[in-house]
């Protein structure tokens, strides 16, 4: 027997298994998660489809020890993804599915297209999908399906991930297989998707701050939208957005730790949940596009204490209203978290907590370009304060509840 730890659908496992264990026949009979669907077993129907760190795999020909260290997110963990929500109403809606054993590998797979192509070419979407067959429909309305959501989200101005995320050709499972020396030669941080158990403390091991400072591209587990409103141009929102500082200034929590640069910067983030306080020590990765008034900033930190780790995306845009005076920011927020903190974590949590994030980063950034200190004379950043945010949140449910 192997022993082995990993984490599927946001939970932590560690149990053992025989050697020859196959992911899939481990996920459905030691797991439950039958979603997983088992068809051919030779890696060809596409059935058993699930996302290993982030990236689709067959799970029939996939030894589950091999995925010691590794992120597995099955069907059942996409209930509440927002691309998988739009794909099974399409699907729905296209008459894309009719015994539907191939429809949660094929959805697996719809989805990465969806983030990754450029635009609803249907030959590509073919293409993407040959690795997943279907015996009822046609594949007509599948295509339609995932063309529509394509189509949709490039419309609403949500740009493709190239590669989504991919930065080399490799197997797919443990991010921990790939030695150090492809990661720095990559120019990837020397960091894994689900950090490392230091073997003498048990923490996740942290950034190596010494070695080069890119950081990847990911495909969040999660992704909602926010936005607000401030009285100022965009054209002077935009520029306070290119300075670090300023915008770090602004965001409750936040604080640097080195020098930033206009495309990178190292930092940290202060939560508070109960009697869990985290602080997230990472890096990011900063893109601006002037022409269109928009922005990327992808990030990647870990928190030694709670021994968890976070990935996060936020993509923003900036919408000039009432004839170029005041100023609509559209935030998309993305994030992957691993660890002790995933199982308290909840997305309608996380969800609320960027809520309140967002306004009070609103009102600071207000404050600041009106000439006011963003915290106040004299007051300092504090941590995002989840008991604060809850007990402001309870009359809200209340009354959803009472309705």
């Amino acid at each position: 027997m192997t022993m082995i730890g990993l984490s599927v659908n946001g939970r932590d496992i560690k149990t053992s298994v025989e050697p020859r264990t196959h992911l899939a026949d481990f996920l459905r009979d030691n797991l439950n998660l039958t979603g997983t669907h088992l068809g051919c077993e030779h890696g060809v129907c596409g059935a058993c489809t699930l996302l290993l760190d982030g990236v689709p795999a067959r799970s029939c020909i996939t030894y589950a020890a091999a995925c010691d260290g590794a992120r597995v997110t099955t069907i059942e963990g996409l209930d509440e993804d927002e691309i998988a929500t739009e794909l099974r109403t399409a699907f729905n809606r296209e008459h894309a599915l009719q015994c539907g054993y191939c429809t949660p590998g094929m959805l697996i797979s719809a989805r990465d297209l969806v983030i990754r192509l450029d635009t609803a070419d249907e030959r590509s979407i073919r293409v993407g999908l040959s690795g997943n067959l279907c015996r009822c429909t046609g594949y007509v309305g599948i295509v339609r399906a995932v063309r529509s959501v394509i189509e949709q989200r490039r419309e609403q101005g949500i740009l493709p991930v190239p590669g989504a995320g991919r930065k080399q050709l490799g197997p797919a499972g443990s991010g921990n297989a790939a030695p150090t020396s492809i990661l720095a030669s990559t120019g990837v941080l020397n960091v894994s998707q689900s950090p490392v158990a230091n073997t003498a403390t048990g923490a996740p091991e942290q950034f190596d701050h010494r070695g080069p400072t890119t950081i990847p591209d990911f495909v969040p587990d999660k992704v909602f939208d926010e936005q607000f409103t401030v009285a100022h141009s965009s054209d002077k929102v935009f520029e306070m957005f290119g300075d670090v500082r300023q915008v770090a200034a602004c965001l409750p929590g936040a604080s640097l730790t080195g020098v930033p640069t206009p495309e990178n910067v190292e930092g940290e983030i202060r939560v508070k949940l109960g009697p869990i306080s985290a602080g997230f020590r990472g890096a990011a990765r900063i893109e601006r596009d002037p022409a269109n008034l928009s922005g990327r900033i992808v990030g990647m930190g870990s928190d030694p204490r709670s021994r968890s780790s976070t990935q996060g995306e936020i993509r923003y845009r900036l919408v000039p209203i009432e004839q170029g005076a005041a100023t609509r920011v559209e935030l998309s927020i993305g994030y992957s978290l691993q660890g002790m903190l995933a199982q308290i974590a909840r997305e309608g949590l996380v969800r609320n907590l960027a809520t309140r994030l967002t306004a009070d980063f609103a009102r600071n950034l207000d404050r600041h370009l009106s000439g006011m200190p963003a915290h106040g004379s004299g007051e300092q950043p504090t941590p995002l304060n989840g008991i604060e945010l809850i007990a402001g949140l309870l009359p809200a449910w209340l009354r959803r509840i009472i309705r």
